[in-house]
């Protein structure tokens, strides 16, 4: 059954939208994938993996929405501009961008070797830049678009304890941008909004899941004493991406169990 026009429920739903999602082989991005289907709206999952992809590509069809599935290293300009064609030759527009694509790689910062330093910020900062400027000149110019940038916790605070100096200054990067964005472009039409997930169990952060000692660590600094669950993320990722949330620009949603708090 369809909301009724106007009521509460109807102010998150995607029915007719189009949106992107990028590093959508796994983890998180599965989850923004699947939660904005589960809204309404079709679905171009993207990812370097392609089996992965068409894999999600398939249960959401399965779902009875419309998904197309493209490879895509975001850190690649013609990488993200074929994503692009390829979604707006397919569907004709995009309403909806989840900047998802991330890597790390955690170490001392001074035995970080620059080489890894640029490729997390070519993935993780550049790579959002990328698909931001891309994506938002099509909602420019269509004169709508909601754009949600998956940034971090460790872009608002340090790491320390598991340090990675690389990843915090790409996330901090993403927020910034996020704000940045927002300034230029809402009178334009076009949302920016920023999501910035705690500790959630995903290929990122498999290693600390592993250990019992890290899941204590994460357990005892957050105050509502565990991780996130993967589907705590999907209530937020929709009401950014729906008129929900018309009114909310430039926000960095914290979703942290309450990590950044104390």
């Amino acid at each position: 059954m369809n909301a009724a026009p106007n009521s509460a429920e109807s102010l998150f739903r995607l029915d007719g939208k189009v949106a992107v999602v990028t590093g959508a082989s796994s983890g998180l991005g599965v989850v923004f994938a699947q939660a904005l289907a589960g809204a309404g709206a079709s679905v171009v999952v993207s990812a370097r993996r392609q089996d992965r992809l068409e894999q999600l590509a398939s249960q959401i069809e399965d779902g009875g929405r419309q998904a197309l599935a493209v490879t895509c290293d975001v850190s690649r300009e013609e990488d993200v501009d074929a994503l692009a064609t390829r979604a707006l030759e397919r569907f004709g527009r995009v309403d909806v961008l989840v900047a998802n694509a991330g890597i790390s790689d955690p170490r001392p910062a001074e035995q970080e070797p620059l080489e890894v330093w640029q490729q997390v910020l070519a993935v993780n900062l550049t790579g959002v830049f990328l698909c931001n400027r891309r994506f938002g000149a099509a909602m420019l110019e269509q004169g709508s678009g909601s754009i949600v940038n998956i940034a971090s916790v460790l872009g608002v605070v340090g790491a320390g304890q598991i340090p990675q100096a690389s990843y915090t200054a790409s996330k901090g990067g993403v927020v910034n941008m996020t704000r940045e964005l927002a300034a230029q472009w809402s009178r334009r039409g076009v949302r920016v909004n920023a999501i910035g997930p705690g500790w959630f169990e995903s290929e990122m952060t498999e290693e600390m899941f592993a250990s019992d000692q890290g899941v204590r660590w994460i357990r005892r600094k957050t105050p509502m004493g565990r991780p996130g669950r993967g589907e705590e993320l999907a209530g937020p990722v929709v009401f950014l991406a729906s008129d929900a949330s018309s009114y909310v620009t430039g926000q960095i949603l914290l979703v942290d169990g309450g990590w950044t708090v104390v």
